[in-house]
């Protein structure tokens, strides 16, 4: 077995869950901000701040919990690294408030199924529920195995399909975002300055999302004996929270 790289493996996850609290707290203000600012926005649209601020807490814990049992618990003891804790198994699954941005644009396009389509058709085909259902088996594998080794030996394609199609759906929820924002435009200058701006940080944050969930998978695939891919994971679903909540 090849020597376990410190700096890379304990070090990735340190800095990953580092830059993951951070974001972890901007969600946070943008909650409390946005009960302040719209307090008679719909019951079901506040339900799904609270239930996006729910997922990203729970995030945030798994991976605090998982670092603890790394450089706390099993302090020194390099060869843990090949061990995969539940919480850290967790975390995959928590990422998946990606789907939560099918809702989103279904909304925004006043239930305009032609243009959600391509994202969501049905609960057996879309894109985005075989992405959510690939993190499902990721997370129960990593949980059963509780090995990276016996993962990448029995269960890389399934990892490696659900970072490419986190990928794909990353590319077509910008689009659809762009197409949505750029029909809502009116009359009203001051109105379409605001949508100039959700315009351009959709295409920003698309792209940051797509970009980490890229180079995730290449870690993933050209550096199978550390996890860097992992501190990027964390990171990863942090950005989904900030950018539904945002947009």
């Amino acid at each position: 077995m090849a020597a376990v790289d410190v700096p890379r493996t304990f070090g990735a996850l340190m800095i990953g869950g580092l830059f993951a609290s951070i974001l972890a707290g901007t969600v946070a203000v943008q909650v409390i901000v946005y009960f302040k600012l719209y307090p008679k926005d719909s019951y079901n649209l506040k339900l799904l701040v609270l239930w996006v601020w729910f997922l990203d807490t729970c995030h945030t814990v798994c991976i605090w919990t998982s670092l603890w049992n790394y450089l706390i618990d099993h302090f020194g003891d390099t060869g843990r690294i090949h061990y995969i804790p539940t919480t850290l198994a967790l975390t995959i699954v928590f990422t998946a408030t990606l789907t939560i941005f099918v809702h989103l644009i279904f909304m925004l396009s006043k239930r305009n199924w032609a243009l959600t389509i391509p994202v969501v058709r049905n609960r057996d085909t879309c894109l985005s529920s075989a992405h959510r259902c690939l993190r499902y088996i990721t997370t129960s594998e990593m949980i059963i195995l509780h090995s990276f080794p016996l993962f990448r030996a029995h269960f890389r394609w399934v990892f490696t399909l659900g970072l490419t199609l986190s990928s794909v759906v990353d590319v077509l929820i910008t689009g659809s975002l762009f197409f949505l924002l750029q029909t809502s435009r009116t009359s009203a200058p001051d109105l379409n300055a605001i949508i100039d701006s959700l315009i351009r940080y959709a295409f920003e944050t698309g792209s940051l999302t797509c970009a980490g969930t890229v180079i995730s998978l290449i870690c993933w695939l050209a550096m199978p004996n550390n996890l860097v891919f992992i501190g990027l994971h964390f990171v990863i679903g942090k950005l989904y929270a900030n950018s539904l909540l945002v947009t």
